[in-house]
């Protein structure tokens, strides 16, 4: 439970120190502000679990393997290369701090994901005896369990269900999900996971195979000039995702100082329970010589959508199927994708060509508003481009310029200049095409359902010039919509988005973080006579918090956050949170304890907390109104085998007498949830 609080700090940027070798929570603060960023953060705080659960050999550690973690900057991972080749082997994870420009909360992430190995790279022959010898395997099961009841399970007469067939939840309200993973020296991978999520039938009416979902997947890495052989569910990413993107991290443009000029890292496993982004078939990545690789990849797979008579009018990416109508849109479409990389790699100069083929068995036609005027339609969907990295000095320049099949342009270009070792700046450019037309590229720096209809400037900055216990970082990222956008009747709005924030560690057992954001969207506005417009509505983010350990087995956090959200010289929504925690780890129970209190003015001005979670459980809550939450969880290892986990939360509202609207509308003011967690490793 401690580590998997970590490594969502890891993920958000920056913000962990220890205390010895204790791991604890020096200060984090998510950057999110919607739901959809809810969505999104599970799959990314998974896959970083995963790599600190399987870490790398410090001595033997290679640039490709570094690349991986999100926090690392190109300039970093350099450092930390030569400094293993000239001073090493290291013999403690404390001689990290040795490496030019290392600063203590870096290392501090950097530790959790790496161990202290031989200096030699001994590779055991593929084996039978070796691979059944020398591999890690683990099993759990989780299980949440809802002390409440929502609408969509409460009983209905049959006349009730067949007039709204929708009202009805199917399955049971609880969630269960079954994991297995196999790793043998990360070179041979694979793995099977099933999910039901809560309300969704098990063996019964429409499910009758059990499990909702099952992902299994195989992965071959690093085998002679084989780099990648993916085989079932899997994820791809080429260049900058202009073309092609389900698995990079793209953890947000805080982390853009840092990793933006970073490519996609090709294929990697898809073992989440994510039911979407991800690629089903086989993808190979062929070493040719010292510099070049070539990848090819084929997926064939089933979406949900609603369609109409044989017109896609929308896909439906939450893998919720509980009703009636959600069965309905269940495998509804087919998706079959080709794609092939070429890249070469030099060393100041890097080139790749990429290309990728889409193709629907039904045609893809919202229906036509103002809006999506210009989204993706058709059933066939080809893109190419070409990205690029050039180094000189102490400047960067990168980017990809990508094609559709009608000819539209999608292109983001790059500027880093790093004048010292602890200082950083990043200049992005990006210029998408309102008809650039794509159905598997995103990018970190968008801010669209599809990649098209935007024009942005991005200025992003990383300090630790003052000294490694004072960390200064920021950007200011401008940008505009050609066309209309939802709730938006207006051409070319404006938007900004303005991020600045301050760590402080004057102590190893001690440290500040304090942290500013600002979001504006140009929205439509109705005046109180029904007039119209559309006008500028931002929301001011400042938050600040304190983590002190007074011993190593001990972390005690306390922190306030403060929103304002609203239009510009019109009436403002506000809301304010104050929370604190406390975390005790005495092997072989570690243990946690958390409050937050809220109060806001609207749904505008809600505000988000992170609070510990099982492993591999990403848990972030949302609050609006008035009220408090509770949690509590505990973890007992039983040795270094089995792992017992159970999580409590309580959130009580003072304002309201229902929570929730709809099928998910719960009677009362009380909602309290229990998640139990078994986790078998041999």
């Amino acid at each position: 439970m401690l580590k998997s609080l970590l490594i969502f700090c890891v993920s958000i940027a920056y913000f962990i120190t220890t205390a010895g070798a204790q791991v604890v929570l020096r200060g984090w603060e998510p950057d999110v502000t919607s739901d959809d960023d809810l969505i999104s953060w599970q799959e990314k705080y998974e896959d970083l679990t995963y790599l600190a659960e399987h870490p790398f050999n410090i001595n033997t550690i290679t640039k490709e393997q570094l690349e991986q973690l999100p926090f690392l900057s190109d300039a970093m991972i350099e450092n930390i290369l030569y400094y293993v080749y000239k001073y090493g082997p290291l013999l403690t994870k404390n001689e990290l701090l040795g490496v030019e420009g290392m600063d203590r909360q870096t290392r501090y992430f950097l530790q959790e994901f790496i161990y202290i190995g031989p200096s030699i790279n001994k590779q055991d022959k593929l084996l039978i005896n070796n691979i059944l010898r020398y591999n890690k395997q683990e099993l759990f099961t989780r299980v949440d369990i809802p002390l409440y009841q929502k609408s969509g399970y409460a009983a209905h007469d049959a006349e009730t269900i067949e007039k709204y067939p929708n009202r009805k939840y199917y399955g049971s309200s609880v969630y269960n999900n079954l994991r297995y993973n196999f790793n043998y020296r990360n070179q041979i991978l694979f793995g099977l996971t099933a999910e039901k999520d809560a309300g969704e039938p098990f063996f019964s009416k429409f499910n009758k195979k059990g499990y909702d979902y099952y992902d299994g997947y195989v992965l071959l890495k690093d085998i002679g000039r084989l780099k990648a052989l993916a085989l079932g569910n899997y994820k791809a990413s080429f260049g900058y995702g202009l073309v092609v993107n389900t698995g990079m991290f793209s953890f947000g443009k805080l982390l853009g100082t840092s990793v933006g000029t970073r490519f996609g890292k090709g294929f990697s496993k898809h073992s989440s329970t994510s039911e979407n982004d991800y690629l089903q078939g086989a993808g190979i990545t062929y070493r040719i010589g010292k510099r070049w690789e070539i990848s090819a990849y084929s997926s064939f797979r089933k979406l949900d959508a609603r369609v109409d008579n044989t017109f896609i009018r929308s896909f439906k990416k939450d893998g919720l199927h509980r009703t009636k109508g959600d069965y309905e849109k269940k495998n509804t479409v087919s998706n079959a994708l080709i794609g092939s990389d070429l890249f070469y790699r030099g060393k100041q100069f890097q080139i790749g060509l990429t290309a990728v083929y889409n193709r629907l068995n039904k045609v893809l036609n919202p229906e036509v508003k103002p809006y999506n005027e210009y989204y993706p339609r058709g059933n066939e969907f080809f893109n190419g481009s070409i990205y690029y990295k050039y180094h000189f000095r102490k400047f960067t320049f990168s980017g990809e310029t990508a094609l559709d099949k009608g000819g539209r342009v999608a292109t983001l270009n790059m500027l880093s200049y790093s004048p010292t070792v602890y200082t950083s700046f990043l200049f992005i450019n990006r210029y998408f095409d309102k008809r650039y037309e794509s159905l598997s590229a995103s990018s970190s720096f968008s801010d669209n359902t599809y990649l098209q209809n935007e024009l942005g400037w991005y200025l992003g900055m990383n300090t630790n010039m003052l000294g490694s216990k004072l960390k200064l970082s920021g950007y200011v990222d401008i940008f505009k919509f050609f066309h209309y956008k939802y709730q938006v009747d207006k051409k070319n709005s404006m938007c900004s988005d303005v991020l600045f924030q301050t760590s402080y560690s004057p102590l190893d057992k001690l440290s500040v973080l304090i942290k500013y954001g600002y979001k504006s969207r140009d929205k439509n506005y109705t005046s109180a006579d029904k007039s119209k417009y559309v006008l500028t509505n931002g929301r001011n983010r400042i938050s600040g918090q304190v983590v002190y350990s007074p011993f190593e087995q001990c972390m005690l956090k306390t922190g306030v956050e403060y929103v304002r959200s609203g239009f510009v010289r019109r009436q403002t929504s506000e809301g304010i949170l104050l929370n604190g925690m406390a975390k005790f780890d005495i092997n072989p129970i570690k243990l946690f304890v958390s409050g937050a209190w809220f109060k806001t003015d609207s749904y505008d001005s809600r505000i988000y907390m992170y609070e510990p979670g099982l492993l591999y459980s990403f848990s972030m809550q949302s609050f609006y109104g008035r009220g408090s939450r509770t949690a509590a969880g505990i973890q007992y290892n039983i040795k270094r085998y089995v792992s017992f986990q159970a999580k409590w939360g309580w959130t009580h509202y003072t304002d309201r007498d229902k929570i929730g609207t709809g099928t998910e509308e719960i009677q009362g003011n009380n909602k309290a949830d229990i998640q139990l967690q078994l986790r078998v490793i041999w």
